[in-house]
């Protein structure tokens, strides 16, 4: 059995390294909540937008003009009288030949109207042609004079003086046959007229392919009511297409018909390929100050219409100033558009239109939204190009 004063100095020596342990892992805590708090302080924050102030440089000698990819044959079919829808051939995107029909109205009144003029030329042919039967009898074989007697009859002629009096008689009977004549013939040509002018709204109530094509815009469906002047369908050739632009009149001297050029397209490789001026309009637009300028794309050329596309002019005078200049990564589109985002004083970023010049290497041109020395993003996170 172990003695009483031994027991004490057990108890003792346990109970001080109880109360060691403990103090130690308070300390360990102590030291460990330090170490939490600067790592949960060296958290990475959200880098800053990257930025770059615009310079201005000299102008090169080529200026970008942005334009709308069109076809070349487009046509809207219209309604050319008031009726029912009774055919749309299809819908958008339908591929159809030169003489297909693809849209008809309703046309049984006008079939109705047709046979009522066949009718009434069948008649006026039977008209003209007893007209001219009682004028050859009348001329071959005179009809006796009306309300004669037979002693007028039996004795000569000249004893009664009737010679006179039957000429006129004569004369007067070939004139009216005649003029039954005449209008039995007005009667047939006015209903051959007729028939044509009929003829000629049925063939209105069908819109005809006039070249192969699809069908871009349908306006109406089967069964709707139209009236004169009313869209039905659009349709339009997109084996060949068109640049559309509108060109600051000081740009376009250099542009004639014939002119060649090259026309950057708003894919994503950014295709260039040949452009033909085919086009310039005589007249600038009063308000814009522009003149339009058609080209005609090369063939298989990678374009879609509707599409944006630029158009690069040549200038011969190169010392035109200067003109600011952005880096390609910096520019973001909308609808096609290029813009930039720009920073104003408290660094919030706003979106600007640009007309793009020429591009050099990883720079391009800015013709008009900036002026140089803005603050533009670099590769905004939030934005991407279309």
């Amino acid at each position: 059995m172990p003695h009483p004063l031994l027991k004490s100095t057990l108890l003792i020596l346990a109970g001080g390294s109880l109360l060691t342990g403990v103090l130690l892992a308070q300390e360990n805590r102590e030291t460990a909540a330090p170490d939490a708090q600067s790592s949960t302080e060296q958290t990475p924050k959200a880098e800053p937008p990257k930025w770059v102030q615009v310079e201005r440089r000299a102008l090169g000698s080529n200026t970008t003009v942005g334009g709308t990819v069109i076809p070349l044959e487009e046509i809207t079919f219209t309604a050319q009288m008031p009726g029912n829808v009774d055919l749309i051939a299809g819908s958008e995107g339908d591929f159809f030949r030169k003489g297909a029909v693809l849209a008809e109205l309703d046309a049984a009144a006008l079939r109705a109207q047709r046979q009522a003029a066949l009718a009434a030329i069948t008649n006026a042919q039977a008209a003209y042609r007893n007209a001219e039967v009682q004028y050859q009898r009348e001329r071959e074989d005179p009809s006796p004079r009306q309300g004669g007697n037979m002693m007028s009859q039996m004795m000569p002629m000249p004893f009664f003086g009737g010679d006179k009096e039957t000429g006129v008689a004569r004369s007067a009977t070939l004139h009216q046959y005649g003029t039954q004549i005449e209008q039995a013939q007005g009667a047939l040509v006015a209903a051959q007229a007729q028939l044509r002018e009929i003829d000629a709204k049925l063939e209105d109530t069908k819109s005809i392919a006039p070249f192969d094509g699809y069908i871009t815009h349908k306006h109406v469906n089967a069964g709707d009511t139209v009236q004169p002047g009313q869209p039905l369908l659009g349709f339009a050739n997109m084996d060949r297409l068109q640049l559309q632009a509108d060109v600051p009149t000081r740009l376009s001297a250099p542009l004639q018909p014939g002119f060649v050029t090259r026309v950057r397209l708003d894919d994503p490789a950014q295709t260039v390929v040949a452009a033909r001026v085919a086009q310039v309009f005589p007249m600038a637009d009063p308000t814009r100050h522009t003149v339009r300028v058609k080209l005609d794309l090369q063939e298989n050329a990678p374009a879609k219409a509707g599409m944006y596309a630029e158009m690069l002019i040549p200038q011969p005078d190169v010392g035109q100033g200067s003109a600011p200049v952005i880096p390609v990564a910096a520019l973001v589109y909308r609808g096609g558009l290029p813009m930039v985002y720009v920073l104003d004083d408290q660094d919030r970023p706003r979106l600007h239109l640009l007309r793009l010049g020429e591009q050099y290497g990883d720079t391009v041109t800015v013709l008009t939204g900036l002026r140089g020395g803005e603050r533009i993003l670099i590769e905004p996170a939030e934005v991407k190009p279309n």
